[in-house]
């Protein structure tokens, strides 16, 4: 299990932005593909975003496209989600985890409710995100 803590957090304006963190402690994400997720009061958790191990594929949710965009740093230990232009319906706990691959390809974020616990690193407490005016 590889150990993430999500920050970043915080409550916004509609039309505001907030960057997520999850960050690696010891150890660097060289060979993890990362994922993010959300889970909104009385929903199932999602998929966001995720980053492939090597940075190269990036791939976002349809609801979230154009806005979010997911990074990760040159030392390899901290994956960022920058999102702009944040909607109330982007509130929830985001959460980061490892997955068993990031694809490049439309609906390949769906994809991801089809997956076993097996395609899923462990999950932390994630970071609040609330989009109010």
């Amino acid at each position: 299990q590889l150990p993430l803590v999500e920050s970043g957090g915080g409550a916004v304006q509609p039309g505001g932005s907030l960057r997520l963190s999850c960050a690696a402690s010891g150890f660097t994400l060289d060979y993890w593909h990362i994922g993010w997720f959300r889970q909104a009061p009385g929903k199932e958790r999602e998929g966001v975003s995720c980053i492939s191990a090597e940075g190269d594929n990036t791939n976002y949710a349809d609801s979230v496209k154009d806005r979010f965009s997911i990074s990760k740093d040159s030392a390899k230990t901290t994956v960022y989600l920058q999102m702009n232009n944040l909607k109330a319906e982007d509130t929830g706990i985001y959460y980061c985890t490892s997955v068993q691959r990031c694809l490049l390809g439309e609906g390949f974020i769906a994809t991801m409710k089809t997956w076993g616990s097996r395609d899923f690193g462990s999950w932390g407490q994630g970071t609040q995100v609330t989009v109010s005016s």
